[in-house]
C-alpha cells in the first residue's frame, strides 16, 4: 500500500471521528436540557403527592370544623325536637334534624375520603422516601458526568483535528483536492473493497481494478461512485 493511500486511509477515519465528536458536541445542549428535563419530571411528580397529601390535610381540618359545627346545630335540632310545644314546632325540629343528618352523612362521607387520600399519599411518599432525598444528589451527579464527557469530546476533537491537518499536510495538491471534494459531499471519500465490490455503491469492482487495488501503486477510485478504494490484506489474498 502506498503512504499516500495510508494517509488516506487514516484521514477517514480521523473524519468519521471528527463528524461523530461534532454530533455529540453540537448537540451537547438538547441531550443536558433531557437530562434536566427527565429529573423535573421525577420531582414534578412528587411535588404533586406532596401537595395532595397537604391539600387533602388542609381539608380534613376544614371538614373536621365543619362536623363539628354540623353535629352541635343536630343536637340542638333534637333537643327541640324532644321540647316542641307543639305540632308546627315538632315539624320544623324534624325537617332540621332530617336536612342535618343528611349534611353530617355527607360530610362524614367526604372525612373517609381525605383520610384515605392522607394514608395512600403518606405510603407514597413513605415507599419513595429514598428517592426523594436522592434525587438532587442524581441530578447533580448525571449532570456532571454528562459535562466531563463533553470535555472529554471537545478535548479530543481539538487533539484530532491538529492530527488531521498534520496528516492533511503530507498529500500531493490533486489528491489533497480530490478528498476535500469528496468528503464535503457526503462525508465519505475512502472506502474499503468487500468481496470484490465497493462498500460504498455497492458496485462489482472489475478484475482489472482490483488487481491495480492489490498491487497498492496508486490511488484507484470507484468508476460508479468515484470514491477512493482500498483493499485489506485478507481481501488482497482472498
Amino acid at each position: 500500500m502506498s503512504e499516500e493511500l495510508d494517509i488516506l486511509i487514516k484521514l477517514q477515519e480521523i473524519d468519521n471521528k471528527i463528524r461523530q465528536l461534532r454530533a455529540n458536541i453540537n448537540s451537547a445542549e438538547e441531550r443536558r436540557k433531557k437530562i434536566e428535563e427527565e429529573f423535573e419530571k421525577q420531582a414534578f411528580e412528587i411535588r404533586q403527592i406532596q401537595q395532595a397529601n397537604k391539600q387533602a390535610s388542609s381539608d380534613r381540618l376544614k371538614l373536621e370544623a365543619k362536623i363539628a359545627e354540623v353535629t352541635s346545630h343536630l343536637q340542638r335540632a333534637e333537643r327541640n325536637l324532644r321540647n316542641a310545644h307543639n305540632q308546627k314546632e315538632y315539624e320544623a325540629a324534624m325537617r332540621e334534624a332530617d336536612v342535618l343528618r343528611k349534611q353530617l352523612s355527607g360530610l362524614e362521607t367526604e372525612m373517609l375520603e381525605k383520610i384515605e387520600k392522607i394514608e395512600e399519599t403518606e405510603r407514597v411518599l413513605k415507599e419513595r422516601a429514598e428517592e426523594i432525598a436522592s434525587l438532587e444528589t442524581k441530578r447533580r451527579s448525571a449532570l456532571d458526568e454528562f459535562e466531563a464527557s463533553l470535555e472529554k469530546d471537545q478535548l479530543e476533537l481539538k487533539a484530532i483535528s491538529k492530527k488531521r491537518e498534520e496528516l492533511f499536510s503530507r498529500l500531493t495538491p490533486l489528491t489533497a483536492q480530490i478528498y476535500e471534494t469528496l468528503v464535503g459531499r457526503t462525508g465519505v471519500a475512502v472506502v474499503k473493497v468487500l468481496n470484490d465490490s465497493c462498500s460504498y455503491c455497492f458496485m462489482t469492482i472489475r478484475p482489472q481494478v482490483i488487481v491495480e487495488l492489490r498491487r497498492g501503486e496508486k490511488i484507484v477510485t470507484c468508476e460508479s461512485c468515484t470514491r477512493i478504494l482500498y483493499i485489506t490484506s485478507v481481501e488482497a489474498t482472498a
